[in-house]
């Protein structure tokens, strides 16, 4: 056998011997992380905190229904929807909190009453138009919450909608209910890992989920509401529910 041949040879075996160690290698890893992943140990806490809203958002809509003069229609609803606008101004309500949601101009149609297999029925015909505009604002000063629903339906609006209350700013509640959730569940994973006979390692992961949700309060046909009255509207609460799972090794 020659030096070429018996070189090739030689390259060949070490190249099977490290494929062959790293094949051992990928292994001896894959089994450990199984056997890590196998002795691990999770529990779960839950807090809560309990959060009193500060912002109050609805939504204020102008209907204008007539005929077919869409000038006259906009002009109406225009008319409406600027005075609400100014109203809102005179309440200390800033720009930033005052947004045009929607504008729809939509036609209204006439039909016809034919005769079953006619088959001279005329199409439908537009008979007018409705004119929609929606806006949406914030108000933080809820001492002149009912004030202002009362306000916008005697400049305008007949439709009030998706009066919802929040917090502005929920991260201080969201800590205090996850510090409460995650000291629940380091002290639920210390008395089962004392019951149980084994000792906590290191701690792997956090997993924490939030659930904090507006607090929404439909409010429906206001455009009846009396000129004189203003309603009583109530913030209530909002609870801010933590939920933490941590994951520990097992010595």
């Amino acid at each position: 056998m020659n030096t070429k041949i018996r070189n090739y040879l030689g390259a060949a075996i070490i190249i099977l011997a490290l494929s062959a160690a790293v094949g051992i290698f990928l292994y001896v890893s894959y089994y450990a992380q199984n056997v890590a992943l196998g002795r691990t140990f999770t529990a779960s806490g839950s807090g809560e905190a309990v959060a009193i809203p500060d912002i109050a958002q609805l939504t204020a809509s102008v209907v204008t229904q007539g005929g077919k003069d869409i000038a006259s229609l906009q002009n109406q609803n225009t008319g409406k929807a600027n005075a609400i606008i100014n109203f809102l101004k005179t309440q200390g309500v800033e720009s930033k909190d005052i947004q045009t949601q929607a504008y729809n101009l939509e036609p209204r149609y006439s039909y016809y009453n034919c005769s079953a297999g006619s088959i001279s029925c005329p199409p439908p015909t537009i008979s007018g138009y409705t004119i929609t505009q929606s806006i949406q604002v914030k108000i933080s000063d809820f001492s002149k919450l009912g004030g202002i629903v009362s306000g916008v339906v005697q400049n305008g609006a007949n439709s009030i909608s998706q009066l919802s209350f929040t917090v502005n700013d929920p991260s201080k509640y969201e800590d205090q209910a996850r510090s409460e959730a995650i000291n629940k569940a380091e002290a639920r994973a210390q008395a089962i890992a004392s019951e149980s006979g084994f000792k906590l390692g290191k701690l792997v992961s956090v997993d924490v989920t939030v659930n904090n949700q507006p607090t929404p309060v439909p409010i429906y046909g206001m455009g009846v509401l009396n000129a004189a009255a203003s309603p009583n509207i109530e913030p209530g609460s909002q609870k801010v529910s933590v939920t933490a799972t941590l994951k520990y090794e097992i010595n």
